[in-house]
């Protein structure tokens, strides 16, 4: 009998690295397109900064994004993971989750093609929205969703689908707002209404922090409600 699983490997070298408003993993919403008013943008390695490398891409108004978990600091992998949508303590196979800790850390996310700059300092740029990715995560491939084939509305979604018309109403007063700029304030209040906090997390005592868009935020929970505390500026030397 042929071995059907012959050591093959491939190398993938980063395209392009996406520039979000998440330096850190935490508050990152967990799937694309939760939040569509999380802008990013694509900046693309010297060998793929030719303009014929686009032609035709504004033809398409969502593209998939194949990307890296670069951050990982955990190589190894186990058959079974524990999904934040279950609190924490279930286990499921890996290959039935988009656990981040797998054989091959690879992502894959559909986003909105917001605008194409053909030239900038940059080189070519895309503009996407709903993007579920850490600031400089490297991005391997880009190809264009196709509705036709890619869409299928009578899916299951298993028990990834639980939870999701939780929401938490977000409380900021007027003076923390002010420390937010303005096209920045409706994705953070998008962002913290999908509760960041992990599932099996539920202390109201607790002050969470997390970076945002240059900004530190600190917030607490109190049944559905999130209030946010503090607003620092961050200063990277």
């Amino acid at each position: 009998m042929k071995n059907l699983c012959p050591k093959t490997e491939l190398a993938l070298h980063p395209i392009a690295y996406i520039r979000t408003d998440f330096p850190d993993k935490f508050g990152i919403p967990r799937q694309s397109g939760l939040v569509d008013t999380l802008t990013a943008r694509l900046v693309f390695v010297p060998e793929c900064r030719k303009e014929d490398c686009f032609r035709g891409i504004t033809e398409f108004s969502h593209l998939w994004l194949l990307w890296g978990f670069s951050e990982n600091k955990k190589r190894d992998w186990t058959p079974t993971v524990r999904p934040p949508r279950l609190g924490g303590n279930t286990r499921k196979g890996v290959f039935a989750t988009r656990s981040p800790y797998r054989p091959n850390p690879v992502g894959l996310s559909c986003v909105r093609l917001e605008k194409y700059i053909p030239s900038s300092p940059d080189g070519p740029v895309l503009f996407v929205s709903g993007a579920d990715m850490m600031d400089n995560t490297p991005i391997f491939d880009i190809k264009p969703y196709l509705p036709f084939t890619d869409s299928h509305p009578e899916a299951c979604g298993g028990f990834s689908t639980r939870g999701l018309s939780h929401r938490l109403s977000v409380h900021i007063s007027e003076d923390l707002l002010q420390k937010i700029p303005q096209e920045k304030r409706q994705p953070l209040t998008d962002c913290l209404s999908l509760d960041p906090r992990p599932s099996y997390q539920n202390d109201p005592a607790r002050i969470y922090g997390m970076e945002f868009a240059g900004m530190d935020i600190h917030f607490k929970v109190e049944g559905n409600r999130l209030f946010v505390t503090d607003i620092c500026p961050i200063s990277r030397s």
